[in-house]
């Protein structure tokens, strides 16, 4: 597969649950994955554990049907960009929200090394409040 095919694997599958188990299948053993300053979720974390721990199980727990919906790709060599939109309901507030994001990944022999993400946080923070 090529990069790009790779990070669409983690976004387009049947169910979020194949997109978990494709971001898990060509995860580096220590990809850096970095959630934008002003974020809830901010922060680096190292590994798929990790990442599951302070992002995904964070995202199934505290919100109604929380996703990215790509509107498209671009790739410059090891590097992949996705853009799109953010959109969830908060369990707490049952506010939901829409948000402008970008992810940057970047991969190196068929395995992501990193990710970067680039997010308009106050809606998703207004949502939270």
């Amino acid at each position: 597969m090529d990069n790009v095919a790779i990070v669409k694997s983690t976004y387009e599958g049947k169910t979020s649950e194949e997109n978990g188990k494709n971001l898990e299948r060509y995860l580096a053993e220590y990809a850096r994955w970095t959630e934008a300053k002003g974020f809830p979720y901010a922060g680096t974390y190292i590994g798929f554990e990790e990442i599951n721990k302070n992002v995904f199980h964070r995202l199934a727990t505290e919100w109604i049907d929380y996703k990215f919906t790509p509107e498209g790709y671009v790739a410059d060599g090891d590097k992949v960009a996705a853009y799109g939109t953010y959109t969830g309901i908060n369990k707490k507030t049952n506010k939901s929200f829409q948000a402008r994001v970008v992810h940057l990944w970047n991969l190196k022999a068929g395995k992501i090394v990193s990710f970067e993400q680039f997010v308009d946080s106050q809606p998703v923070n207004e949502a939270m409040k």
